[in-house]
């Protein structure tokens, strides 16, 4: 049986723990790895790697390290394919998104390749007789990034991407369901020219996770998964002096108006809702329709569209989705869509027992819809995160927004429209932090950035654009003035800037 191992100062390590856990083939129901679960000896010992690499990687300029990081992105284009398939295997999603999920990081890789004008500091010239202030960005040290199963190449990437261009080493933790992916990623940058322990990767579960959190050396975190474990991580975190940025979980809305062009959002929020088996932050869970009438037509046309779909292995030509990523999530999500039938909500279309032929044992489901969906439901309230969708009913738009507003979670919604006066006030209006017009997953480009409101999202700055590289840095002013510039001043006073 193949062996994931950890990653620290550029060698493959087995961990000391002793602790392992599965990964699965989810099309084929099975293990098909195992992988070490560390701890606080394994936090020291890439610590002290990163503590050893970082001051000579932050020492050269920033566009060096660009340098080498505009080479890691070309390595990783070359291994795509391969990469792909090795995510797929342990996720379940199909090839193509299997690429998408490089080829989404790699965006971010692109941006911060563009380090050295990121990096720029502010000069303000003659603010008194002689005096200049002016600012630069130096990197934090150590800092960490804690990743989830859904996307293991996509989120790394937009972690260590920045961190590493403002001159930080960094620990990566992904998660233990999809290992593999982060450890070649981390050989490929050694590849490319970054110093062995710049990247380190640690393998394990929620053990590992508080020996990162209690660790000091280790200066920020950055982390992505559920809004439970964001709140903890962000209260552990700070507490212990750490900077943190922890996104949460969804429940995204795509709100249709009745003068939408159903066909395109109907093509949009299946492939919103469905798509990676619903396995996204960013999916499209929950439909809400303005009016009965825009109701009626868009049940019907989503009938007809759910029964088109495909759901099959990773490596399936023609498959929309693949199998979910353990049997234990697939087990959840059944018991969403029947609470979903005990709280009252009619369930148009079933999606469980579903069976891949020469993939029985796979965790796969088929795509479930509910209707009549109402906002006090525990299965509305809550994040699914599989292939399902629920449909409710409102009558205008201003009270789909106030529905959407009273959720919870706030992290991306859509709105279908022609009308560009409803598109700007529900832009203006709603309470999320990514919203679409016509665009049913509105992940922004790289150089703008990446977060949601309420409990979507922990912590004042978003993930990529110019905010991470603000995260992954701090921010010093020198005030200067050098003898015989202007007139002299008691080192008595308060310098404020004026000339008498």
């Amino acid at each position: 049986m193949r062996q994931v191992f950890h990653y620290i100062r550029g060698r493959r390590e087995p961990g000391q723990g002793g602790r392992q856990g599965p990964v699965f083939d989810p099309a084929a129901g099975r293990v098909q790895a195992q992988v070490p679960l560390g701890g606080v000896a394994e936090v020291e010992q890439a610590v002290q790697a990163a503590l050893g690499a970082q001051p000579a990687w932050a020492a050269i300029s920033a566009q060096r390290r660009s340098q080498v990081l505009f080479r890691f992105k070309a390595l990783i284009e070359q291994h795509l394919a391969p990469l792909a398939k090795l995510l797929a295997s342990e996720h379940g999603k199909v090839l193509a998104d299997a690429r998408g999920d490089l080829q989404r990081g790699l965006e971010v890789i692109d941006f911060v390749c563009g380090a050295p004008q990121l990096l720029k500091g502010e000069f303000s010239q003659g603010v008194g007789p002689g005096i200049d202030v002016w600012s630069m960005r130096q990197p934090l040290g150590v800092v960490a990034g804690i990743t989830p199963f859904n996307f293991p190449a996509m989120i790394p990437l937009w972690m260590l991407g920045p961190a590493l261009a403002a001159g930080n080493a960094f620990i990566l933790k992904p998660s233990e369901r999809t290992p593999s992916v982060a450890v070649e990623l981390a050989v490929l940058l050694e590849e490319a020219g970054a110093p062995a322990g710049i990247l380190n990767v640690l393998q394990g579960d929620h053990e590992l996770v508080e020996a990162i959190l209690a660790a000091p050396a280790i200066k920020a975190v950055s982390f992505v998964g559920s809004s439970e474990v964001a709140q903890h991580v962000y209260a552990t975190a700070a507490a212990a002096g750490k900077r943190v940025q922890a996104m949460g979980g969804a429940k995204n809305h795509g709100l249709v108006l009745p003068d939408a062009d159903l066909d395109l959002a109907v093509e949009s929020i299946v492939g919103a809702a469905f798509g990676s088996a619903g396995e996204r932050c960013m999916a499209l869970p929950v439909v809400v329709a303005v009016g009965e009438d825009t109701a009626a037509a868009l049940r019907h046309r989503l009938v007809a569209a759910i029964a088109e779909l495909r759901v099959g292995a990773p490596e399936a030509p023609h498959a929309d989705y693949g199998p979910v990523v353990t049997a234990a999530h697939q087990q959840r999500i059944e018991a969403h869509i029947a609470l979903g039938i005990a709280e009252g909500a009619e369930l148009v279309v079933d999606g469980r027992g579903l069976r891949v032929p020469g993939h029985e044992q796979g965790f796969f489901l088929g795509p479930s819809l509910f209707d009549h969906v109402r906002p006090g439901m525990r299965s509305y309230q809550e994040e699914i995160f599989g292939p399902v969708l629920q449909m409710m009913r409102v009558g205008t738009l201003e009270e789909g927004i106030r529905l959407i507003c009273a959720h919870p979670c706030g992290n991306g919604v859509a709105l279908f429209t022609r009308s560009g006066e409803a598109a700007r006030r529900f832009a203006e209006q709603v309470e999320v932090g990514m919203v679409g017009i016509n665009v049913p997953i509105p992940v922004p480009v790289a150089h703008h950035g990446f977060g949601g409101w309420k409990r979507s999202a922990f912590g004042d700055l978003n993930q990529y654009g110019t905010d991470s590289i603000r995260f992954f840095t701090r921010t010093k002013i020198v005030t200067q003035r050098w003898s015989g510039a202007g007139t002299r001043a008691s080192s008595f006073l308060i310098p404020t800037g004026r000339a008498d």
